[in-house]
């Protein structure tokens, strides 16, 4: 049995020490926002945190994840006050998504780092795949997100601190059905 913690809470699997953490994360856990791209690392839309780095999930077992604290996309804030989701939000930077929470997971852990990266900083930390080629807009989700958490800016497309997502639609008209 393996043992570790994913979005603080202790965990136990009884698969295969050999099964990589996507997939205990994706099928014992009910974790899907990290998704399967590439199998190979490359694409990055699986990258969780692994201990406060940016870790390829598809590319690690969960034997190598024992004892270890494990960060999804789901924990990053339950109200998308996290600065990278307010920031995504308001930049309306996804396309078709799918890159997007290995994207964010890489931006808020870059971020956690040096709240002001240079656009060098960003393109070597975040080497994760976007088919829609959305990077520049990337870098500058990422540079808004910081001054976000400098406290030198505010954004009004996403939903403050503190909302519930269930009652977003409600307190930010733009997220309101037509």
């Amino acid at each position: 049995m393996t043992k570790f913690t994913v979005n603080d809470r202790p965990v136990q699997y009884r698969m295969d020490p050999d099964t990589p953490l996507l997939w205990a994360l994706r099928d014992a856990s009910n974790l899907t926002g990290a998704k399967y791209g590439c199998g190979t690392g490359d694409c990055g839309a699986c990258t969780v945190e692994v201990d406060g780095e940016a870790v390829r999930s598809c590319q690690i077992s969960i034997a190598e994840a024992e004892g270890r604290f494990v960060t999804t996309i789901e924990a990053l804030s339950p109200d998308r006050s996290n600065p990278v989701q307010q920031a995504w939000i308001a930049s309306n930077l996804p396309q078709c998504g799918f890159c997007q929470p290995g994207m964010i997971m890489a931006a808020s852990i870059l971020l956690r780092k040096t709240s002001n990266p240079s656009d060098a900083e960003i393109n070597a930390e975040i080497t994760n795949i976007c088919r829609c080629g959305t990077y520049p807009r990337i870098r500058d989700a990422v540079k808004l997100a910081g001054r976000i958490m400098r406290g030198e800016e505010l954004v009004s497309g996403a939903p403050a601190p503190g909302i519930a997502p269930a009652d977003a639609a409600r307190a930010v008209p733009s997220l309101r059905a037509p």
